[in-house]
């Protein structure tokens, strides 16, 4: 009989994990039992568990634990078939997905196509579909094998970067000609602005602590770069966005002081510092009201717009050209480093929850 062990995250306190095994019943019809192989875990996954029971993400919910106060964190990454009674799911097939942190995965394959599978588990029928989609890699136009570790940290990321730089051109950047970016060291910051590099008229400005602004600098992605202490020194009287990554409130409240009616818009994109939820801030300073931004609505306006066969063709060049740029072997921006088994998860877990990482190091865990 198949042993399922699982990492499971302290609700109250997400740098706290333990170790769970049990045995794993027999398959029953129209399912598939998935072994989990490689995982991407990054600070991303600390924003997934801290967002877990925030009502229109529900992280928390994909992979439940049968226990209210832990929870399962799940990552993305690579599995491989081990059984299957489900018709077109083969055993050996690998698949590109969001998992949890565990050996395996039961799965029920729904919609089964070429492309790859949803899970129809009845607990997930209800959660946002981009994530019960798992991709074969062998009909992946995206997929390299080589690129394994550097797809599953930049994709899950990089569709947020993509879809994001695309919302704020869609939106003609609201008539801003400065973009400022906090967390400007983090992957999805900068993978966004590696995705507007070179727009006429865009100056676009890095927020970034003391320690982190050389390793900014270094990217040469951004036009220049200011320590959160010193965001008064830009000019406040160009049209600004303000893209917050962070989620820090008193960065957010000395943005909108000091650029007052030339900011233009303020995009709550994700929180890379904190794990208070925007709408747990008061919002008593001047400015626009921040505006959270959700990657699956864009996808859902450009697949209307342009057919998702294109999405992704589009989707997929940008991709492979950032994966080049994030790998170059004169010039890294993120360097891979590989944790083996269970406790060297638990490790880098608690590394992440605390706040203890290098922004050029990319982790994966290998099970």
């Amino acid at each position: 009989m198949t042993t399922l062990s699982r990492l499971q995250t302290d609700k109250t306190a997400l740098h706290r994990t333990r170790v769970e095994s049990q045995p794993l019943p027999p398959l029953q019809p129209g399912e598939a039992l998935l072994k989990i192989d490689r995982l991407a875990v990054t600070t991303n996954n600390i924003t997934y568990a801290a967002f877990g029971d925030t009502p229109h993400l529900r992280y928390w919910s994909f992979f439940p634990t049968g226990d209210a106060a832990w929870g399962h964190m799940p990552a993305w990454g690579f599995a491989d078939v081990v059984e299957s009674t489900v018709d077109g799911i083969e055993a050996g097939e690998r698949f590109y997905g969001y998992w949890p942190i565990a050996s395996h995965l039961v799965v029920q394959p729904v919609r089964v196509t070429d492309r790859g599978f949803y899970d129809g588990t009845p607990h997930r029928l209800d959660l946002t579909s981009a994530y019960n989609q798992y991709q074969r890699t062998r009909t992946d136009a995206a997929y390299r094998a080589a690129d394994e570790n550097y797809q599953m940290l930049v994709r899950p990321l990089f569709i947020t970067s993509f879809m994001l730089a695309d919302f704020l051109e869609d939106n003609q950047f609201f008539g801003a000609k400065q973009i400022v970016v906090s967390s400007a060291s983090s992957k999805t910051a900068y993978g966004t602005v590696f995705c507007l590099q070179d727009r006429p008229g865009i100056t676009l400005v890095g927020l970034t602590s003391p320690g982190n602004r050389a390793f900014v600098d270094g990217l040469g992605a951004y036009d220049r770069s200011v320590n959160y202490a010193d965001v008064t020194s830009l000019d406040p009287a160009v049209p600004t966005l303000y893209v917050d990554f962070s989620g820090d409130v008193d960065l957010r409240r000395r943005v909108h002081e000091h650029f007052g009616a030339s900011l233009v818009h303020d995009c709550y994109a994700g929180s890379a510092h904190t794990h208070d939820h925007i709408s747990t801030a008061p919002q008593d300073f001047p400015g626009p009201k921040p505006q959270a931004y959700f990657a699956p609505n864009q996808i859902k306006k450009r697949n209307a717009d342009w057919g998702g066969a294109e999405v992704t063709r589009k989707f997929n060049e940008a991709q492979l050209a950032f994966i080049r740029r994030v790998g170059d072997a004169q010039n890294p921006w993120m360097r891979v480093q590989e944790h083996k088994g269970f406790a060297a998860a638990q490790d880098l877990v608690d590394a992440l929850g605390s706040g203890r990482v290098d922004p050029q190091l990319g982790h994966v865990v290998v099970l």
